[in-house]
């Protein structure tokens, strides 16, 4: 079972799959997959640098998603998290969303420049990673979590849920295309 774990920069995908793997080591999860392993892929694309560039203009990495590709290939029972890990075969796609105000604020409390935060606020609002998620594995494969306001270990809670098979897919259900008016 691959879960991956998406979302725009700033939802919460971290966070709450950190906490997801000190419940897993502590066993005070429910999940029985006791080989399930949290693989945190930005962490992955920077120690073996898999990236074919910088960007300058947005300060960040370009991943090579072919060799993030095989490199996952070595991980058959895994949470993958990233806001590229929807790009990567797995069973269920988690979708951390944000309200976009929100996560704009986040953002720029952890020093990001306005530019890129507010063109992740305008990506959240314009659903573009739950899009590509769904486009890429389907409706029946993609549950989206809102962490607006909500204590990362209620958010962990519903992650083991969907790791569990405990939870329904439920992808289109956040909305926060008011926020763009």
């Amino acid at each position: 079972m691959r879960i991956a774990v998406t979302g725009t920069p700033g939802t919460g995908k971290t966070t709450v799959t950190e906490l997801l793997e000190d419940r897993l080591a502590d066993g005070e999860s429910p999940i029985e997959d006791d080989a399930l392993e949290v693989v945190h892929l930005n962490e992955v694309l920077e120690e073996e640098e898999l990236y074919t560039a910088i960007d300058p203009d947005r300060e960040s990495k370009i991943a090579d998603l072919d060799a993030l590709a095989e490199r996952l290939a070595n991980y058959e029972h895994a949470v993958i998290e990233s806001h590229l890990a929807h790009h990567f075969e797995a069973d269920r796609v988690v979708v951390l969303r944000c309200e976009p105000a929100q996560l704009e604020q986040r953002l720029l409390e952890r020093g990001e420049r306005e530019a890129k935060a507010g063109e992740n606020a305008e990506s959240e609002a314009l659903d573009v990673v739950l899009a590509e998620a769904v486009e890429e594995h389907g409706l029946e494969s993609v549950y989206e979590i809102d962490t607006t306001d909500r204590d990362p270990e209620a958010v962990a809670s519903e992650l083991e849920a969907v790791v569990a098979g405990d939870r329904e897919p439920s992808a289109g259900e956040v909305d926060f295309v008011g926020y763009l008016e």
